[in-house]
């Protein structure tokens, strides 16, 4: 399993996941980069991503929606703020409704995904800072690090693939 470490710090808002990833940064790199990877590992494994927009640039947006077994919909966008590629990128996190409109009552988060060199592979860190103790609170609530952990622990299976 990828998942080595998550922590979370009410104090500083944020919620922090590291994975580690038998592949060179480049290719991790990859499943962010590609629609059709991050689609195959965005969300747990019984809740299928399909990116609808994808654009993984300064001042672009990824929309997508996630489709529950029972065949609801959970929609969710990116707006990227920065991109250094392969080693980090920068995006507010939003759920959204299905016209890709920032759901007003749910928190807005600012992530930093950043890939690293790490024995002979690549260590991948993601931290993501809430508005507020009880925005962080709220998404943890939520499932938040059961969803990820999921999520990012199919990664492995893509990339031997």
């Amino acid at each position: 399993m990828p998942v080595t470490h998550v922590t979370h710090d009410l104090d500083s808002r944020t919620l922090t996941i590291v994975a580690d990833f038998a592949a060179p940064v480049e290719r991790v790199w990859q499943v962010y980069a590609d629609a059709a990877q991050l689609a195959q590992v965005w969300g747990p494994p019984t809740y299928p991503a399909t990116f609808v927009r994808h654009e993984l640039t300064p001042g672009g947006e990824m929309h997508y929606f996630m489709t529950s077994p029972e065949g609801e919909r959970f929609y969710g966008l990116w707006r990227v703020l920065t991109v250094d590629e392969p080693h980090q990128f920068t995006f507010e996190d939003a759920f959204a409704d299905e016209n890709f409109a920032v759901a007003e009552t749910l928190p807005v988060s600012h992530n930093t995904y950043a890939f690293a060199e790490h024995e002979g592979g690549t260590r991948a860190t993601y931290t993501g800072v809430y508005p507020s103790a009880e925005a962080l609170q709220q998404v943890l609530e939520m499932g938040m690090v059961e969803g990820a952990t999921l999520s990012l622990n199919q990664i492995d299976a893509l990339l031997a693939g």
